[in-house]
């Protein structure tokens, strides 16, 4: 993903996070658990854009989104 655009954010819906895991499977100095286990985002540029796309991916109830710029939150 060369040139892509890095995100400016991670969206995490606290709702719908179960606390899998496959988040920090994936991008594991992005992401990591809070004391409810649930994903929290620990450091946006951690991990590779392509780690953060299969991160967002494997997450079984779709509770990542990336967030660029001219999306907002």
């Amino acid at each position: 993903m060369p040139g892509a655009p890095r995100p400016t954010a991670i969206h995490v819906d606290r709702a719908q996070c179960m606390g899998s895991g496959m988040c920090i499977m994936y991008a594991a100095n992005t992401f990591a658990h809070d004391d409810e286990t649930k994903a929290v985002v620990i450091d946006i540029d951690g991990d590779s854009l392509e780690a953060l796309h299969n991160a967002v991916e494997a997450c079984p109830t779709g509770a990542l989104a990336l967030v660029y710029e001219s999306e907002g939150v």
